[in-house]
Parts: C-alpha cells; structure tokens; sequence
C-alpha cells in the first residue's frame, strides 16, 4: 500500500512540477532535425518513469537494444499490464510515442505530455475515426517520428498473448518503415497480479531482430501481424528465432 501511495504522490506532483517543462517542449523550434527534437522531448517522461519503477522497486533487465535502427520505426510490443509504457519509456533509448485509445484524451497534463510526443489517439467504437488516426500515425512515421503499437488491443495481465490485430502493421506497410518486435515480460507482477497493489517484480525486456521495410511492404498485413507475434511469443518462451 505504501508504494502504491507513494507512486500516487510522486506522479501528481511531478506532473504539475512538468508544466514549465511542457511549455517548453510545445515552444521547440521546429527548425530542429526530428530525431533531435524527440530526444529532447523523450528525456522527461523518461526521467519520470525511471523514478516510477524505482518506487515499484522492481528489476529491469534488457537486451537487444543495439538492434533498434536508426530512423522512424514501429515497435510492436505485447501488452502485460498498466507499466508498460512507463517501463519502455524508462528502458528504451529511442524516443518514440504510442497508440493509445482516446479515453486517455480526458486525462489532464498526461494527454498534453503524450500529444507533445507525438502519441495518436485512437477511438476503437468508431471504425472511420480510428482510420484517419491511423492514418495520421502513418505521416508523422514518414516524418520521421517511431511509434509504439501494442497490437492485441488490451492487456494480458501475464497470460497467453493474443493474437495480433492488423491495423498497426498496415501503418507500417503504409509509411515504409521497420517493424521492432519486443517482448516484455513481468509488469503484471507489479500492478495487475496484486490486487492492484504495487510490489517489486523482475522484468525482462527483450528487443528482437528487426523486420526490414522491404519485407514488411511486400507481405500481406495479417500474415506480417502472425510472424510478429511468433516473433514475440518465442521471445517470451525462450526458443531460438530463426534468423
């Protein structure tokens, strides 16, 4: 309980202490290469998620990270649990934003964090809205931006991962870019399998060979989502992926 009221504390007080710091993330010259801008913006939710799993006082461990090429790419991850992102924020050393559904629009200073990061909002009860946002996601990928999928849709709390809906790959096939496989493996033991409670866990962070955008424009999307997923889900079990 006390993590839990800790981790409270801390993310509401350091949100309102961000403020000045958003400012200046909205004010960036634009002028600015791409890469350098979202280093720049990337380094304070980075910051804010390293203290939140200190306060978790959970393990992190990675590997691969030496894999991620340079330029815009879309990291497919599995999605565990509620850290997630602030354990990817934390550990992966590109910058990059993420699909998020819309609800999380209502969320005060975070929604404005993750719209300065350049995160798509995405309404799933509406298929024409989702598209344009796909859409949108696909013109800051050629603009040189990363983005994050996490192509299940919800979390698996730690159980088997689900199969992969399409829509994150076609926005890669769309903008030309490398697809990342990562698997991620121990958030539900922090938050969801604790009676939504905050306790330490081991967390492994693997990022796996990429996909090239050769291969990734030329196979079809539902198949491309299928070897993402073995990808991952071997990954996760510990087999040797074939290169």
């Amino acid at each position: 309980m006390l993590r839990l009221i800790i981790f409270f504390l801390y993310m509401g007080g350091y949100l309102v202490y961000s403020l000045p710091a958003l400012n200046r993330m909205r004010k960036l010259n634009a002028v600015l290469p791409v890469e350098e801008r979202d280093r720049i913006i990337h380094n304070v939710p980075q910051k804010w998620s390293r203290t939140i799993m200190k306060i978790s006082g959970s393990q992190v461990k990675v590997k691969g990270q030496e894999l991620i090429p340079g330029g815009p790419v879309v990291i497919v991850c599995n999605h565990e649990g509620d850290f997630d992102i602030p354990v990817l924020l934390a550990s992966i050393d590109k910058p990059f934003g993420f699909i998020s559904k819309v609800e999380v629009k209502k969320a005060p200073i975070i929604s404005s964090w993750m719209e300065v990061m350049n995160c798509v909002f995405v309404d799933r009860s509406n298929r024409s809205k989702a598209i344009n946002s796909l859409k949108d996601a696909a013109v800051l990928l050629r603009q040189g931006h990363s983005l994050l999928i996490f192509p299940e849709g919800t979390r698996s709390k730690g159980g088997q991962v689900a199969p992969f809906k399409v829509g994150g790959f076609r926005l890669a096939q769309d903008a030309g870019v490398p697809i990342v496989p990562i698997s991620i493996k121990g958030t539900a033991d922090v938050f969801e399998k604790n009676g939504r409670l905050i306790k330490p866990a081991k967390i492994e962070i693997q990022v796996c060979k990429p996909v090239n955008s050769k291969i990734v424009q030329n196979m079809d999307a539902k198949f491309l989502a299928q070897e993402v997923r073995e990808i991952i889900c071997s990954s996760l079990t510990g087999k040797k992926i074939a290169s």
